[in-house]
């Protein structure tokens, strides 16, 4: 029996990169995953492709509406929810002096308010259980900064401190929240990224301990212990997993 046997798990973004990664790795624990993300077809694909009656659905984490009747639907398919791994994220790489306010705005919709908005739609289901836990996909930009990556940055130096002040508030019903910081991973949004600087891959190698980026794999064995039972008595905590870039 897996760790996550009869649990129902949504993770957003999870139809490709980390999200994927994550989805599958909960999914082999025999979670029930709800694949989540703005891209419908490619939400359902991937569902498919993992199996055990996986739901591959869309929702558009900035918009609440969407949000709402996504876990809606979750309810109606499965009657309930355990784990939320807010995941979804999007970023342009680029100094802030030339950064533009409507990129900003898309930074901030996704990756904060876009995990306040699902962790908003979710707990009250997770309190009348009297169980459940969050799990929150930062970055170590939102640590210790990344140059070029000001907004971004400061969007998951957010959802840290977000995710510390409701592990307070929720711990008393039996929720746990918790942050997972992921270092340079090789996802297809740092594909894009490194497609303007060639040289970033190399660099990044160099400089990382471990002389490798992350795996998408690397991400979900950190996320399945936040989700089980395992970490029972863990909340409020933030986890960097970077090979030794970030030692924080």
């Amino acid at each position: 029996m897996g760790a996550l046997e009869g649990k129902i798990v949504i993770v957003t973004g999870a139809a490709s990169g980390i999200g994927k990664g994550i989805a599958t790795r909960l999914a082999a624990d025999g979670a029930g995953v709800v694949v989540s993300d703005i891209n419908e077809e490619a939400a359902v694909a991937t569902a498919a492709e993992l199996g055990g009656g996986a739901l591959g659905i869309r929702t558009d984490v900035t918009d609440r509406a969407s949000v709402d009747a996504a876990v809606a639907a979750v309810l109606e398919k499965f009657g309930t929810v355990d784990v939320l791994v807010n995941n979804a994220g999007w970023d342009k790489v680029e100094p802030f002096m030339t950064s533009k306010v409507p990129d900003w705005d898309r930074v901030i919709a996704i990756n904060l308010y876009g995990t306040l908005h699902m962790s908003q739609a979710v707990l009250p289901i997770l309190k009348e259980k009297g169980a459940g836990a969050i799990v929150n996909i930062g970055s170590d930009a939102g640590r210790v900064g990344s140059s070029g990556e000001a907004v971004y940055s400061a969007a998951k130096g957010g959802i840290i401190a977000f995710s510390k002040t409701l592990a307070r508030e929720v711990a008393r019903y039996g929720i746990r929240v918790n942050t997972v910081c992921p270092g340079p991973a090789d996802t297809p949004l740092f594909a894009g990224i490194s497609e303007e600087n060639p040289n970033l891959r190399t660099a990044l190698e160099k400089a990382i301990p471990m002389r490798r980026l992350a795996q998408p794999s690397d991400l979900a064995n950190a996320v399945a212990f936040f989700a089980a039972d395992s970490s029972a008595y863990v909340t409020g905590q933030t986890l960097s997993v970077s090979g030794g870039l970030t030692m924080s």
